[in-house]
C-alpha cells in the first residue's frame, strides 16, 4: 500500500479561487480592463493554514 498524504485544506473564504479578475470596463478600442483581487485570508494561495494552538488561544 502506498502512504496517503492528507489533502490540503481549501480556504473557506475564497473556496479555492484565491485570485479573481474584475472587469472595470472597456477602453475606446474595445479592450477590457481588469483588476486582480487576491483573497486576504489565504493571501492568494487557496490553502487555509491553521494556526499553532498557542497562537489560536492567545490571538497573537
Amino acid at each position: 500500500m502506498m502512504p496517503q498524504t492528507p489533502a490540503a485544506r481549501v480556504c473557506s473564504h475564497c473556496d479555492g479561487f484565491p485570485v479573481v479578475h474584475i472587469t472595470t470596463g472597456t477602453t475606446p478600442d474595445g479592450q477590457r480592463r481588469t483588476l486582480a483581487a487576491t483573497c486576504p485570508a489565504c493571501k492568494g494561495t487557496g490553502i487555509r493554514r491553521t494556526l499553532p494552538a498557542a497562537l489560536a488561544r492567545t490571538g497573537k
